[in-house]
């Protein structure tokens, strides 16, 4: 994994238990998956730095953002990050347009104005600008979510639950769009879903998180095919006969 890329290692036992730990390169798509509950959100805030864990180290492009064994704690304002939140947290007296220009600085309005549009142009939401968020799809919101996240010019983009509140033809379109995004965006993204077809599809790589801790990191095929535990398969909700596969094997291996 380059040093260029996102690390994060977070410890605490409560009040939220965390035993995590996995990387994610530039130009590469992790997606933490689990089952509600198993910290994946809070994982999120940590590495933004809305969440402050007792233990751990968050880095990225070789620039320090937690370490809480030296102090460091840089706060969220400070840290290059894009989050689109589930609820996509617009603001609803704002205009498209404004929405995206608020996290673009103190640069010139006609700059911001400019970098906007040019943003809303990418995630296809051309001639948007002059609309409120109350008269947008759900999609048509995530897009300006993602435009308002990639504003910040971010060293890593995480997206919590992204499409879980469209209807599925919608979702499979943001789907498409995210994978063409991500074409252009050479940075980490860290996507939350509990959506393993959507994980399977969209992620290079998942981490499999249960009570707050990493149980297997890998490709889809790798988790899919060949689970560590019965706690991953558990996790994942996959078929039975996998359950009875991970206790056959290691029931073998005791016997050694």
């Amino acid at each position: 994994m380059p040093d260029s890329g996102l690390q994060v290692r977070l410890r605490q036992e409560g009040p939220i238990p965390l035993d995590v730990e996995f990387s994610c390169a530039p130009n590469q798509l992790l997606a933490l998956v689990g089952p509600s509950g198993a910290g994946k959100t809070t994982i999120l805030r940590s590495i933004a730095g809305l969440y402050r864990p007792r233990e751990g180290r968050v880095s990225c492009q070789d620039n320090v953002w937690l370490d809480a064994a030296n102090g460091v704690h840089v706060p969220p304002h400070e840290r290059p990050v894009g989050l689109v939140f589930q609820g996509y947290a617009l603001f609803p007296h704002m205009t498209v347009l404004r929405n995206v220009t608020t996290a673009l600085g103190r640069s010139p309005k006609a700059a911001r104005d400019a970098k906007a549009q040019e943003l809303l142009s990418l995630v296809h939401l051309q001639g948007f600008d002059s609309r409120y968020p109350a008269s947008l799809s759900g999609g048509e919101q995530q897009r300006v979510a993602v435009a308002r996240a990639l504003a910040r010019s971010p060293a890593v983009l995480l997206m919590d639950e992204p499409f879980s509140a469209v209807d599925r033809r919608t979702r499979r379109k943001l789907r498409d769009e995210l994978a063409e995004l991500r074409k252009v965006m050479q940075i980490p993204i860290v996507m939350v879903t509990h959506d393993l077809d959507e994980a399977a599809s969209l992620a290079d790589r998942m981490c499999v998180i249960d009570k707050g801790e990493t149980l297997q990191v890998g490709t889809p095929a790798e988790l899919m095919k060949a689970p560590v535990n019965q706690r991953v398969v558990e996790a994942l909700d996959l078929p039975d006969q996998l359950i009875e596969r991970i206790s056959t094997r290691s029931t073998g291996s005791q016997s050694r």
